[in-house]
């Protein structure tokens, strides 16, 4: 239905810096939200950022307010994550996530992020 390819992820030193990219592509609509999830092993899922259609309102979770930035162009269905000053505890696979105002939600793969020490 809706296909989301990650890609960017890799490995950095503590401190370093990291641009995520999550291209739609498939069926293709307006008015979504999208937004970034990560996991790390033998942990849960927890919630990066999100963003609105319009990109007016942004969300992020308070371990990584000031230092991640979140964006979208919406002519290239596509949507990023800026993320500066990284540390140690933000090694993990991380997902992009499309949620409809129907309540359908889409994921990606997952693209694997490490920071060293």
């Amino acid at each position: 239905q809706v296909q989301l390819v990650e890609s960017g992820g890799g490995l950095v030193q503590a401190g370093g810096s990291l641009r995520l990219s999550c291209k739609a592509s498939g069926r293709t609509f307006s008015s979504y939200t999208m937004g970034w999830f990560r996991q790390a092993p033998g942990k849960e899922r927890e919630f990066v950022a999100a963003i609105n259609w319009s990109g007016g309102n942004t969300y992020y979770a308070d371990s990584v307010k000031g230092r991640f930035t979140i964006s979208r162009n919406n002519a290239k269905n596509t949507a990023y994550l800026q993320m500066n000053t990284l540390k140690p505890d933000d090694t993990a696979v991380y997902y992009c996530n499309v949620h409809r105002q129907s309540g359908n939600e889409y994921w990606g793969q997952g693209t694997q992020v490490t920071v060293s020490s």
